[in-house]
Formats: structure tokens, sequence, C-alpha cells
């Protein structure tokens, strides 16, 4: 909804409002602004006409990277608050823990959420905002999604992306959508530092595992052939080196290895090293991917007694 169009955006305020649904509206502000209190005359006006309303909310941020990211972080915190219930599960074993007992109750929590870096153009109507499930050229085609009314070339904008199912992002006529570049057969890994992976907090270790090898010759050989080249060489110098050490590599690179896409967002990962064989790249969760996790600070009522700790080491004996 544009708020060039301030008395359908009231409207919506309005049915909102009825609805009990809370609208924060951001305003971006450069530093100068923001410390000495001017407001354009344009947002001065937009927040005079929906001052009376007790659903909005205006919020002035100057817009720091920090201040970006924070945001980002307490929003996704809110998505999480207003999904389903804990997600609860319980681990059974076959034998008994202590006594007749052969489970764990648990609650999961997700510890970092995806974001999607760029997103799908669609058409959508202008009446209602909604996108229109097939994108076509052909105008006989075009029906609201609502009212199933025919629609003119005039009531669909093609400068929409589409944000999860039915949430859409209008952009200006020169922004487009977000056509992300696909990666040649090379992808380049900007090694930035060491770090202990007995110390990694796994939970931000997201998606599919790559297996790396060196590309000169195959693995077995090249263990035992004193030919091998050089690549080789170093390439399972530094695995074992690193595999003494504890240690994995954390490398960044602007190419998503989940969509196989040059993104504008850097990605993060880690190269896992192994004894003697290949080793592993995992992609990193970036700062606004992590999410809050609930207070674990364990209750002094919570000690596990000696009785309970020799319990499950016999019940763990058992397990091959």
């Amino acid at each position: 909804m544009s708020a060039q169009n301030p008395e359908a955006l009231r409207r919506s305020l309005m049915d909102a409002a009825e609805q009990c649904v809370a609208v924060d509206f951001i305003m971006l502000e450069p530093e100068a602004a923001f410390m000495y209190g001017d407001i354009p005359a344009n947002a001065n006006s937009f927040v005079n006409r929906i001052c009376d309303l007790e659903n909005c909310v205006v919020r002035r941020y100057n817009p720091e990277p920090q201040v970006l990211r924070g945001l980002v972080k307490r929003w996704l915190e809110d998505l999480k608050d207003d999904k389903e219930e804990i997600l609860q599960a319980v681990f059974l074993f076959r034998y008994p823990i202590i006594d007749s007992v052969k489970h764990i109750c648990c609650n999961l929590y997700a510890s970092a959420n995806h974001i999607t870096d760029g997103f799908p153009s669609c058409q959508a109507c202008k009446c209602h905002g909604c996108p229109i499930d097939h994108v076509t050229t052909n105008k006989v085609k075009w029906m609201c999604p609502i009212t199933s009314r025919q629609l003119a070339s005039s009531d669909v904008t093609d400068t929409a992306v589409r944000i999860g199912e039915q949430t859409v992002l209008f952009l200006p006529t020169s922004e487009g959508g977000s056509n992300l570049q696909r990666v040649s057969t090379s992808i380049s890994f900007d090694v930035i530092e060491r770090t202990q992976l007995a110390s990694m907090n796994e939970g931000v270790i997201m998606g599919r595992s790559f297996v790396v090898i060196p590309s000169s010759n195959d693995v077995e050989v090249a263990l035992t052939d004193e030919c091998s080249d050089q690549n080789t060489q170093i390439f399972y110098g530094l695995c074992e080196t690193l595999f003494k050490l504890d240690q994995g590599l954390v490398c960044s690179s602007s190419c998503n290895i989940e969509t196989m896409k040059i993104g504008t967002l850097q990605c993060y990962y880690l190269l896992i090293p192994s004894e003697k064989g290949p080793m592993l790249l995992r992609r990193l969760a970036g700062s606004e991917e992590i999410l809050p996790l609930p207070d674990m600070n364990r209750d002094c009522k919570s000690k596990v007694t000696m009785k309970i700790r020799n319990s499950v080491e016999t019940s763990l004996s058992k397990i091959n």
C-alpha cells in the first residue's frame, strides 16, 4: 500500500486496528536529521495523518549497519514468537537410563533462520496487491486473485517481488526483480581466520555438506603416488595440520553454494579437516540469521546425582 494514497492507507490501518493488529512504521533518517530533530515536510505530513491511530507507531532510526542488523534480529524474534507452539521431542533408548526410564523429553529451538538472498519477481493486481499465481503476458488470463475479475494491463504491476507465499513488495520501475547471477564452474573462497572446532557452536552450521578433495589426482592414489603434484601435497598437508590442531578455516564468498548463485549478501563457510581424507565445507549462518536461544542457565536444584551419573554411563555402555 503506497503512502501516496493516504485515504486508502488510512482505511487499511483502521481495518488493522479493528482486528487488533499493531503497525510499526520505520523512518530511516541521516545522522544530522536524527540528532537535531529535522523531519522532512512530507514525512511530517504522513505522521500527522496517522497520529490519532492507537495501533500505529512511528520509529526513527539512523540507517547504520549495526542499527539495521538489530532491527532484523528483533523482527526475526517477533516472527519466531508468532509461530506455532514449542516443538517437542522424545529421545527413546533401548535400555533404561535409570530404573525403568527409557526416554528423555526435550524442547527443540531453531538456532538459525535462513535469510533468502534475493526474491523472485512476480505480477500483482493493483486493486488488492495480491500476487497473480501464473506470470503471463497473455492479458486475457489476468484475473484478480480475490474477486476473479478480469484485469486490464493498467491493473497489473510487473515491478514486484514475492516474499513468502502471499506477501508482495512493490519496487520502483527501475529496480525490477532481483536476478542473481549463476556461478561458473569455479567458486572463490577467501580464507579469513582459523577457529577451534572444539569450541565451535554447531548451531550456526547450516545447509548441505560439500566434500572437498584436491582437483588434481584421484584421492586414493594421491596419498601414495610419489609423482603427485604440489597442489595435492599442499591440500593433504593443510588437512593433516588442521586436524592435529583441531581447527577449521572460516572462509567467505559472494557465492551461495545452496543456490549456486552470486548473491548480494556475503556468505561464510567452515572448512573442516579429516585425519587422512577429504575435508568438508559447511555454510555458516550470518549474524542476521542467528536466532536468540532461551535461557540455558541450569538451576542449582538440577545437580546430577551420582546415582543418575552411574546409571547413565551403564546405559550408554550398552549402545554399540
